[in-house]
């Protein structure tokens, strides 16, 4: 029997402890300093009784937990505390202080055994929460000055709970790729001044924006053309530098206009009669023009002295050395023929033109869709971008660019073997440009023109303007273009045959082959259809439209308006689902949240599926999946390729669809 009122000297002591423990922040509190023992009941051994249990509590990420037991006994008592049942070294007293705690601590339990002479006893586990806190921004980023063709370098510092991420941005919209705490931009020009950088900083606690920094693209003072030899740049950036005080004239002898025509075609015709009213008396200018409209003919007579006027007559206007030949869009879809050509010709390099910027951006997309790796060239390009577009085309990183008339000015590529004008030119002139990107550097070239019944009058004047007449076309049939697939494999086998490719194979195959007696052909066979996932090797006719060869399985599909550009389709088949070929409803896990355009995804059904168009019925695309009907017999291994094709960075993740499920919205 233990007497605790016999020992009143101990028993005081442990009141006092009692009593300042009790008086201490809510932190370090734990149950029954009312009295009772943890969980509101004491705790009592042969020798000893737990009068104060440590609590759970919750603590900050970064933070430390302070947990405290009082215990009474007649004898000395030790303490050793527990983290999840382990002992932890040096936590021998009845307060203890924890090391600073993460997010994977959260949930951690602790609890201290206590021991005498006369036993031991262990507490109750106190659990400890450990939540996360948002950043906080420590240093904003500072606004900066630089000079033009310098770039700003911003910074941010944020604590929080890691871990930290970053976003900076650029007048609130994202920069790609922008994600340190450090971002350095592009040489600045003067089109960036006052612009608002911003960091956004996330973690799981939450994210919060830095205050915007801005840039100031300064003057460094009026570059005089005496201290250079030339100056290259384009009437607009001219007047820019000139209004900024950035470039004097002062000393300038020659003026070249180059393309005098297209920079009436882009404006500049105010800009170059103010700039040669800003330029000395005395200089000289040379005016070259592919035409000599009106507005340029002025620009001549008000500030040429004198001008003797040089024409270069041709026979042509085009190089002898590029082939030119048309096809009439007529019961297929300039896609599909785009397509077939692709499949067929040889080219090294094709230049593709596009009327509008958006529809050099749908053009890629959709061919990137049939598997043709491609890029786009238009206006809203970026500089850099561009340079670099331009280099992998150089370098044979990419051999399809789709561009404008103004994106594409200048292009000069000995690898462009082709230019196809996807959309007619406006006029004969762009026309003349476009096709001069190939047959560069003696090379031979070949411009394709795709042109509808009611544009013929367009041939006509681009023929009576280059005096060279334009062949008519016919497009590659489908045997064409299994020919050439065949062919292309065959190729791929001699090529992995010659490097011993599959010499690591050997050992498995022979095995197999003795194991099972097949045939080698057979083998052969399958291993190939298992390295193309299952798809056939050639195109399947599937319509054939009046007077036109039919369109490859893999191309079939227009887009969703019925008609082509040319007309209605005569002779083509119904659509399955208005007829008695079953579809059914299938789900995709992307939609308009993740950037998804319905080119995308009829492209990758229709190139992956092997799909015909009319087979791709009812898309709905919701914000964050879509919905579409499909043959209801295709099959699982189908499905099952599917699900790992990517649209937009994303696998679709096809199912089928087994009706509305509560989280899903209409929107």
């Amino acid at each position: 029997m233990t007497h605790v009122h016999e020992q009143p000297v101990s028993w005081l002591a442990s009141r006092w402890a009692r009593a300042v423990v009790c008086s201490l922040a809510a932190s370090l509190a734990f149950a029954g300093c009312s009295g009772g023992g943890g969980g509101g009941s004491e705790v009592a051994s042969s020798a000893i009784t737990i009068q104060g249990a440590p609590n759970n509590q919750t603590v900050v990420d970064g933070e430390s937990a302070t947990l405290a037991v009082l215990a009474a006994s007649a004898t000395p008592l030790k303490y050793q505390w527990l983290r999840n049942g382990a002992l932890l070294d040096g936590a021998t007293n009845p307060l203890y202080v924890t090391p600073a705690l993460a997010l994977a601590d959260s949930g951690v339990q602790f609890a201290v055994v206590i021991s005498n002479a006369g036993g031991t006893v262990t507490s109750g586990p106190a659990k400890v929460t450990v939540r996360s806190v948002a950043p906080t921004i420590a240093t904003h980023p500072q606004a900066q000055t630089v000079q033009p063709g310098q770039p700003a370098t911003f910074s941010v510092t944020a604590h929080g709970s890691q871990p930290l991420s970053y976003q900076w941005q650029r007048n609130g919209v994202d920069i790609v790729g922008a994600n340190a705490a450090s971002f350095s931009t592009a040489e600045a020009t003067a089109i960036d001044d006052g612009v608002h950088y911003r960091a956004i900083v996330r973690n799981p606690g939450g994210e919060v924006a830095s205050a915007d920094a801005v840039l100031n693209v300064g003057a460094a003072g009026p570059v005089l053309l005496g201290m250079l030899q030339f100056i290259v740049a384009t009437p607009g950036r001219v007047m820019d530098h000139l209004q900024r005080g950035t470039l004097s004239l002062a000393t300038l002898k020659y003026v070249v206009l180059d393309e005098a025509d297209e920079m009436l075609q882009m404006g500049f015709v105010d800009a170059i009669d103010e700039i040669l009213g800003m330029a000395p008396k005395e200089r000289q200018v040379a005016l070259f023009s592919a035409t000599l409209p009106k507005p340029i003919r002025n620009i001549a007579q008000k500030h040429l002295r004198s001008p003797r006027e040089v024409t270069i007559r041709s026979k042509t206007t085009t190089a002898t050395n590029i082939r030119q030949r048309y096809w009439v869009v007529s019961g297929m879809h300039k896609l599909d023929a785009l397509t077939r050509i692709l499949e067929v010709e040889s080219f090294d390099a094709m230049l593709v033109f596009a009327r509008t910027k958006q529809a050099t951006v749908e053009l890629v997309e959709k061919l990137e869709a049939r598997g043709f790796a491609s890029a786009a060239l238009n206006g809203d390009i970026l500089q850099a971008q561009r340079e670099r577009t331009v280099a992998a085309l150089k370098a044979g990183k990419v051999d399809i660019v789709v561009a404008t008339d103004v994106a594409a000015r200048g292009l000069d590529v000995d690898r462009i073997t082709h230019v196809v004008n996807f959309d007619v030119p406006y006029d004969s002139e762009s026309y003349v440009h476009r096709i001069g990107r190939t047959g560069r550097a003696g090379r031979s070239g070949e411009a394709i023109l795709f042109i509808s019944p009611r544009e013929r009058n367009m041939l006509r004047i681009i023929e009576r303007a280059t005096r060279q007449p334009i062949e008519a076309m016919s497009l590659p049939t489908l045997d064409d273009v299994n020919e050439r697939r065949a062919t292309k494999f065959k190729q791929e086998i001699s090529d992995a045959v010659e490097s011993k490719a599959g010499d690591a194979y050997r050992g498995v195959l022979e095995d197999y082959l003795r194991e099972t007696d097949a045939d080698l052909l057979d083998v052969a066979a399958a291993l190939a259809s298992m390295a193309r996932g299952g798809k056939s090797l050639a195109v399947t006719k599937r319509r054939e439209s009046k007077g036109e060869p039919a369109a490859p399985r893999e191309a079939g599909f227009a887009d969703r308006g019925g008609d082509d550009e040319g007309g209605p389709r005569r002779g083509a088949p119904r659509q399955r689902g208005k007829n008695d070929a079953p579809q059914a409803t299938f789900r995709l896990e992307v939609g308009r949240k993740h950037g998804v355009l319905p080119g995308n995804i009829v492209g990758a059904l229709a190139h992956e599926g092997d799909l015909h168009g009319t087979e791709i019925n009812g898309l709905s695309i919701r914000d964050d999946h879509t919905l579409v009907r499909l043959p209801a017999d295709i099959s699982e291994k189908m499905l099952a390729h599917l699900r790992t094709v990517e649209v937009r960075g994303r696998p679709l993740e096809i199912s089928r669809y087994k009706g509305r499920k509560d989280s899903e919205s209409d929107s």
